[in-house]
């Protein structure tokens, strides 16, 4: 063939492009690679490097050590790259014997110090392909990027061509790639491992076995994830083109990379342990401060910049480093183009990391002052010219002031929108003593009162116009959610006259690249979550539950029945919310205003108190003092603690509901934060940033959940289009889909029913999940693919994949409103979860695989911790089993107690007499079965047990629906699920044996 499509081919290319930019080819071989194996070092490439740039200090040590000076030197640099990280050891060096020896040198600010420019250009870039690491196995990277004989990058690549992608690239790394290795080893050799294909590029700074986590690096793709089609090259040639680069590498590591330290908590706030990350730039990240560099160095001071970047964009980091290097940038002149760079956030966590941060890239202290006392300290910072202050929206006024008296004073002032002013301090318009109004009266106050505080944007650019234009000052305005009035003082202007943001990192992009989860997806408005409910209920193909009956009663809700929604919300949260993230899931209650806050707040405290639900408490956050019937009442008094407290303890396992009036609606950032109920007008730009309350990810969660009471999915849809881009609203209505949707998969042939058992036998056996049951799961679903593959045609093949992604999003939906107890379609939605994820892709699939939260019902290893109380009315109504022998009532009651005393003794839980019905109903099920009655008959009581104990299962998942709580316990808890098991085994065989 006259194409070589290969991964070699691959290789090759990206290998001549970097030695055409300046990079040299370096093969391993011989004592170079010996010498590599040992150390992770390119030792002849260092001392080459060593001795074209530092030839004096060399023979220093070289008098010290004699002929020994090569191998101390190594010694030495291998003992401080293991303390100190490549990072650092680049930027600073190493000492030895007093002297001191570089190991990279940065390209100079200034080209005045022709000593400097000389040594930079005597760096040593080198690339190396198929590179043997080990000495202990014969493992090779497909390429490596060096530094002056230190390896910076790691590159797995692959190519469609071969059949493989970047997935593959990922999977070599969790599996192939032992972290123990030197080369691997977290901060002590290579910086970043990149796995790249010839459509898109990922990367980590730690490998981590199967747990390694990927970051995208690709470019974004018309307001999405992925990389745009580029003329005659591959969509990846950005990495090693453009980022890979001799200058741009350098800038990176002097100037972009650092190590972030995280303390770990215990529950009482004391630090246990230290959690290092190494930063690395991410590609919009890296794309924004350079054209932002780039465009002040071009047009000088006193430019407006718009920065849209969506949550998940890393807007901390961002910023950090664009601070750092406006306040180090130089005209041509060598004149510093800035005083100081004066940074307005209302983020904590900022102030640390921008230090830290800036130390590490500069390595001395006091470049950086936080403004945490009076004006006048503000006013000596700008005075004395420090370099980075960071300070808070209050001050703005007065620094619009203290700069302007500096006329000639040149300022860059980056505005930080991610913390709204609404909360704490700044809330001074809410902080008016609300008494005795009717609830509706209470929204309009409270709507007033909202729109005279107006929010950062606004005030911020309010101010700026009073000043009028200052030439000697640049702005860099940061939000994901820029208003009207934001884009026209911050945005830059086209050709037309129309202002545009600077540079864009969207929500559509951030959602696609898995940063923030779509808020969207699961968005319910009260009379969807009605009409579902009361379908499933009425549906006569599945089991009526009392979750389903209690939501009929509502069909009326007057708009300010507190204490109806108080039940809604409750119940929707213990039957569904509290279940999610592992467990520790917590939900968000938005009111209509300050007064309605507080009666949610004692109607929950109330209604929690009827139920005796010990394992739930709500938390209220509001401004100001609200008095109702005479009585005054302010957030801490409500909460027993103090304003400042609420979001640590809120994050505890303390709380699980936060109740709220306004305060927190935007800039709360809580992980956990799971479901949303809204019982609020919301519209523009507050519905986007309150919902987006939910959009943050953490490990667990996969979806999240918005039940609405008020507003309209339409309004919602088109309050997020500007910011969200393609995305939609999904919202189903109608369970009985799943039954049309599973006609219409039977009908394409591509499974069998007895396949879809033989799946859940295996999902639902009760033990460990081992090697040998994921050998039998691939070998059923085998078939289907086979079947999917040459038996059906090309469209129904999409049809297929298209009606399963429908189900499962259906099914999952439906699970989150109301137990949903048709057997028969959960073993559907289980077998397709796993078929899905074998059917052949293409790459332009967009195909939903339903989370393991969804399956966490009924999964027996996952999720629920401690029991799952029955609440106070009972489970859902159980006819007694007629039994075919029986004693006398006073017998069977003494049974029926001692069995229930027994098991909530033993496991903790609160089951009561009726529960007791459910298990012997297992029993008749087990005794009323042929095949069973057959092998009793004639085996042995130990052979027929191995039968029993298979068979077990099927007959709880057959029950799940008519008490669901006892059959999850059994599902979840294996010890609980033996001792139901060997309780009635005796029963079981021995009435079996006698009938």
């Amino acid at each position: 063939m006259a194409i070589d499509y290969s991964e070699r081919g691959f290789e090759e290319n990206i290998e001549e492009s970097l030695i055409q930019s300046g990079f040299s080819e370096r093969k391993l071989t011989g004592q170079a690679l010996a010498s590599f194996k040992k150390y992770a070092i390119d030792v002849e490439v260092l001392f080459q490097f060593l001795e074209v740039t530092q030839e004096k200090a060399l023979e220093q040590l070289q008098k010290v050590y004699k002929e020994q000076y090569k191998a101390k030197i190594i010694d030495r640099l291998h003992k401080e790259l293991g303390k100190r990280g490549t990072i650092d050891v680049l930027r600073h060096g190493i000492k030895d014997y007093g002297v001191t020896l570089k190991l990279a040198f940065n390209k100079p600010v200034s080209t005045m110090n022709r000593t400097l420019i000389e040594q930079y250009e005597r760096n040593i870039f080198t690339v190396s392909r198929q590179v043997f690491y080990s000495s202990k196995n014969n493992n090779s990277i497909d390429m490596m990027v060096s530094l002056n004989g230190l390896p910076i990058a790691v590159l797995e690549l692959k190519n469609q061509l071969t059949g493989q992608t970047v997935e593959d690239s990922k999977k070599q790394y969790r599996n192939d790639r032992d972290p123990r290795e030197l080369l691997f080893e977290f901060k002590k050799r290579a910086i970043v491992f990149y796995a790249v294909d010839t459509d898109e590029v990922y990367m980590t700074t730690q490998l981590n076995g199967e747990k390694t986590f990927f970051l995208p690096f690709n470019k974004g793709n018309e307001g999405g994830k992925g990389n745009p089609i580029v003329y005659n090259d591959y969509k990846t040639s950005y990495l090693w083109k453009d980022v890979l680069q001799r200058d741009s590498l350098l800038d990176i590591l002097f100037r972009f990379v650092y190590v972030n330290q995280e303390d770990i908590l215990d529950s009482t706030g004391e630090i246990i342990d230290k959690k290092e990350t190494v930063i690395f730039p991410r590609y919009h990240q890296l794309d924004v401060v350079r054209k932002i560099e780039d465009d002040v160095t071009g047009k000088g001071v006193g430019q407006n910049y718009l920065i849209q970047h969506s949550a998940g964009s890393g807007k901390t980091n961002s910023i950090s480093w664009l601070a750092h290097r406006l306040a180090k940038l130089h005209n041509q002149d060598d004149e510093a183009m800035f005083n100081s760079v004066i940074v307005i956030t209302d983020r904590r966590v900022l102030d640390k990391q921008l230090q830290d941060a800036v130390y590490q890239l500069e390595h001395k202290a006091g470049m950086v002052e936080k403004i945490d006392k009076d004006s006048s300290q503000l006013a000596n910072a700008i005075s004395s010219g420090t370099r980075i202050i960071i300070t808070t929206l209050q001050k703005f006024p007065f620094i619009m002031e203290k700069v302007g008296d500096f006329a000639k004073g040149k300022y860059a002032i980056i505005i930080d929108e991610a913390h709204s002013s609404q909360g704490g301090k700044a809330s001074k318009a809410m902080t008016n003593i609300l008494s005795d109004k009717s609830l509706e009266e209470a929204i309009e106050v409270d709507r007033i009162a909202e729109e005279e505080l107006g929010d950062m944007e606004e005030k911020i650019a309010e101010i700026i116009a009073k000043s009028g234009r200052q030439d000697n000052i640049s702005f860099f305005a940061f939000t994901a959610t820029p208003k009207a009035k934001t884009i026209e003082k911050f945005g830059t202007y086209d050709a037309e006259g129309k202002p545009h943001p600077f540079h864009v990192y969207s929500m559509r992009q951030a959602i696609e690249e898995g940063f923030i989860i779509d808020v969207l997806k699961n968005y319910t408005t009260y009379k969807t979550y009605y009409k579902v409910a009361k379908s499933v209920e009425d549906d006569p193909e599945v089991v009526k539950s009392k979750a389903t009956k209690q939501i009929a009663k509502y069909v009326s809700l007057h708009p300010h029945n507190i204490a109806q929604k108080t039940e809604i919300i409750i119940e929707h949260y213990r039957s569904v919310t509290r279940y999610k993230i592992g467990g520790r899931a917590k939900a968000m209650v938005v009111t209509g205003s300050r007064l309605h806050a507080v009666r949610y707040k004692h109607a929950f405290d109330k209604y929690i108190k009827s139920k005796g639900y010990h394992d739930m408490k709500a938390v209220v956050a509001f401004s100001g003092t609200v008095e109702d019937n005479g009585i005054s009442y302010t957030e801490p008094d409500m909460n027993k603690f103090s304003e400042k407290e609420l979001p640590d303890k809120f994050h505890s396992d303390e709380y699980q509901v936060l109740l709220v009036a306004e305060k927190y609606q935007t800039g709360f950032d809580e992980p956990l934060l799971h479901t949303m109920y809204v019982d609020k007008p919301l519209s523009g730009i507050k519905a986007v940033q309150t919902l987006s309350r939910l959009n943050r990810t953490c490990k667990g969660k996969n979806d999240t959940f918005v039940l609405d009471f008020v507003n309209d999915a339409e309004e919602i849809q088109e309050a997020f289009q500007p910011y969200y881009e393609v995305t939609g609203l999904e919202s189903t209505t109608d369970p009985n889909v799943l039954y049309d949707l599973e006609r219409e998969l039977d009908a394409c042939q591509v499974y069998t029913k007895e396949e879809v058992e033989e799946v859940c036998k295996l999902e639902f056996n009760g033990k460990k999940k081992t090697a040998k049951t994921q050998e039998k799961l691939n070998a059923i679903l085998d078939k289907a693919v086979e079947r999917f593959n040459n038996q059906i045609e090309k469209e129904q093949q999409e049809d297929f994949k298209g009606a399963s992604t429908k189900f499962i999003r259906t099914y999952s939906f439906i699970l989150q409103i109301a137990p949903f107890g048709d057997v028969e379609l959960h073993k559907l939605f289980v077998y397709l979860n796993y078929l899905l994820k074998k059917l052949p892709r293409r790459t332009t699939d967009d195909v939903y695989l339903a989370d393991d939260v969804a399956l966490q019902y009924y999964r027996n290893e996952k999720v629920f911790e401690g029991s799952i109380a029955l609440s106070v009315e009972g489970g859902a109504e159980l006819r007694g089993t007629k039994h075919g022998k029986g004693g006398g009532k006073e017998e069977e009651k003494e049974r029926l107690s001692s069995i229930i005393d027994r098991l909530n003794e033993r496991f903790g839980t609160e089951f009561t007499d009726t529960d007791k019905l459910s298990r012997d109903q297992i029993k008749e099920d087990i005794i009323n079965n042929e095949d069973l009655a057959s092998k009793a008959r004639n085996n042995t009581k130990d052979n027929f047990k191995f039968s029993y104990e298979k068979a077990f299962m099927d007959f709880v998942i057959s029950r799940m629906g008519q008490n669901e709580k006892f059959f999850m316990k059994m599902l979840e808890n294996s010890e609980f699920r033996s001792f139901i098991m060997d309780d009635m085994f005796e029963e079981v065989y021995t009435e079996l044996n006698i009938s």
